[in-house]
């Protein structure tokens, strides 16, 4: 393993995910930029486009109510015909009937001048028709207004303080001058039906009901007087507005009606021509927006447009960093995972090579002494007996190498351990370490045991756990023993919330296990620095067989070194059930 190759390729994959790094937020400052000068644009649009769609709402509305005001107004042949207060009747049936907006007006009456007075003929619903009425309260300030009209013959707006009511004049035919009024038709509209229905369909109509909107109209004239409002909001700060209900539109000689010339009482109907709206004025100004009884105010529900706008920019900057940041992530993992991928080959590597040495070793010993004794090197008895325990042990050694490796390989496919039974772990113990010969008399290893009387049995695969037990004794006799030849073995019960488990815990006094490896060591192939520079020979599958073990027993292993201080391997495996402890208690072990 080329030790600098692989730091000078780690070097260069982390210097390109640096770089893509700075490219990333390179992107990002951009995009902050752009994303700003589109926010910007964006609120222009909005601004524009809600403008804009209020124009037209109020161009509807303002139609639609000239048109019905044209309507209710009966021609001059037919008041003769018919009498006043029977034309107006006529003409109203007539409009109610055929119009989607009956509701519209809440009152509907006719003043009439008598001498210096103006008496009230107020529609009566039951009979049909016109029918003598009281002035209203709240209809004092007209009713002043047209009398002053009467008796000083002087012009000037002839509207009530009341934003709600429409007062369309007839004129007789010598003039439409102050004074020359033969009645007034009164329309009283109603608030509530604009609020709950005429209103919310042209907003319906004209701005869509994609983002949620707040509306309120008040009186231009006086904006303290709130005729209506979508909901009860006292900070109520609009993003548009438009005029609503133009005066002009509906009095005839106010900017609305048609030229002086062509009101006649009999030829009316013929020179105003077929279209629905008598009083729009064609090839007249364009119309002005800001005029009108009424002011529409509107607002967005889900804040200011400032707000709704940086919100947007937010969301569109979230979205962009997200996927700068994924892109960054993909490259991250990648280089992680392509490392990951070249150590593991490096792993496997020394793999072959580490599992080539444990068996070049063995059979060339077991080649050796077999050519001595079939050469009769071997002279006596003794000397034959020593090259048949050299051949029985280098064979041990190849079926522990083989033995492992196929373990390996069973618990990669997801069988570590066979069935389980009730097993007294002292025994295992026991059996492991004379497999090992560790506690014959004359060994070189020192072995402390303190195993707790009365242990509990755990359910295991014997064998496995067994495997599991010697690999750990063979790491702390092949790492461990470098200066001081004592091994510690214990085995404790323990009592937790989970329950009660059996604690093993296999020391040694060597030189421990550097920190940075300590993750690593329950890795496949993985061989710390030491194992390599000392060339001590092992796969680097012990340790990871002996975790899939353990765990398979659902049990847990953790690692306790101290450079310069030992190494402590220490096994937990839950006991087996209390209604098997009896049980097994006298034949166990």
């Amino acid at each position: 393993m080329n030790l600098e190759n692989l730091k000078t390729r780690a070097l260069r994959s982390w210097a390109t995910v640096g770089l893509l790094a700075l490219l990333c937020l390179v992107l990002a400052a951009l995009q902050f930029v752009w994303i700003g000068e589109l926010s910007r644009g964006e609120r222009t649009r909005l601004q524009d486009g809600l403008q804009s769609s209020l124009q037209r709402l109020s161009r509807d509305f303002n139609e639609d109510l000239s048109t019905a005001v044209a309507a209710l107004r009966p021609p001059a042949a037919l008041i003769e015909e018919s009498g006043r207060e029977a034309a107006y009747a006529q003409q109203f049936l007539r409009w109610r009937d055929a119009t989607n907006h009956a509701a519209l007006f809440r009152k509907v009456a006719l003043a009439v001048p008598k001498g210096e007075e103006v008496s009230l003929l107020q529609f009566d619903e039951a009979k049909e028709t016109f029918l003598p009425a009281e002035w209203p309260k709240d209809w004092n300030t007209l009713h002043d207004s047209l009398v002053q009209r009467l008796t000083e013959r002087r012009g000037g707006p002839n509207f009530s303080t009341r934003a709600t009511i429409l007062e369309i004049p007839r004129f007789s035919a010598r003039g439409d001058g102050p004074g020359g009024e033969q009645e007034w038709l009164i329309l009283d509209v109603d608030p509530d039906y604009v609020h709950t229905t005429w209103l919310p369909q042209l907003i319906s109509r004209h701005i869509g009901t994609g983002i949620p909107l707040r509306f309120r109209v008040v009186d231009r004239f006086d904006p303290t007087k709130l005729l209506f409002q979508s909901n009860n909001d006292p900070d109520f700060k609009p993003e548009a507005s438009v005029g609503l209900l133009e005066y002009n539109r509906f009095e005839p000689g106010r900017g609305g009606g048609p030229p002086r010339g062509e009101r006649g009482e009999k030829g009316d109907r013929a020179k105003r021509g077929p279209g629905p709206n008598p009083f729009f004025r064609k090839g007249g100004p364009p119309q002005d927006f800001n005029r009108g009884r009424w002011q529409l105010d509107v607002r967005y529900a889900e804040g200011s447009l400032d707000s709704i706008v940086n919100r947007i920019r937010w969301r569109n900057l979230g979205i962009s960093a997200a996927i700068l940041a994924l892109m960054l992530l993909t490259a991250v993992m990648l280089v992680r995972f392509s490392r990951q991928q070249q150590h593991l080959a490096e792993l496997q590597m020394n793999f072959v090579a580490g599992v080539s040495h444990e068996l070049r070793t063995p059979l060339t010993v077991i080649r050796t002494a077999a050519y001595n004794l079939r050469g009769r090197v071997a002279a006596n008895p003794a000397q034959v007996e020593r090259y048949g325990t050299l051949i029985q042990d280098e064979s041990e050694k190849l079926t522990a190498l083989v033995e492992q490796v196929l373990r390996f390989s069973s618990a990669r496919a997801g069988h570590a351990v066979g069935e389980k039974a009730p097993v007294a772990v002292e025994g295992v113990i026991e059996e492991a370490l004379h497999s090992r010969r560790l506690d014959a008399p004359g060994a070189k290893i020192n072995i402390a045991k303190d195993l707790e009387n009365g242990l509990p049995l755990v359910m295991a695969d014997e064998l496995a756990l067994k495997h599991a037990i010697q690999n750990l004794l063979d790491n702390a006799v092949k790492y461990g023993t470098e200066n001081s030849d004592w091994i510690g073995v214990a085995a404790r019960k323990i009592t937790d919330a989970n329950g009660d488990t059996v604690e093993v815990r296999i020391s040694d006094r060597g030189p421990g296990i550097p920190k940075e490896e300590q993750a690593e060591i329950f890795t496949p192939f993985f061989r710390g620095r030491r194992a390599q520079l000392d060339q001590i020979h092992g796969t680097g599958l012990g340790l990871n067989l002996v975790k899939k073990i353990i765990e398979a027993h659902g049990g847990t292993i953790r690692v306790e070194s101290e450079p310069g201080n030992g190494t402590s391997f220490i096994l937990r495996i839950p006991a087996a059930p209390a209604e098997l402890q009896d049980e097994f208690a006298n034949t166990a072990g």
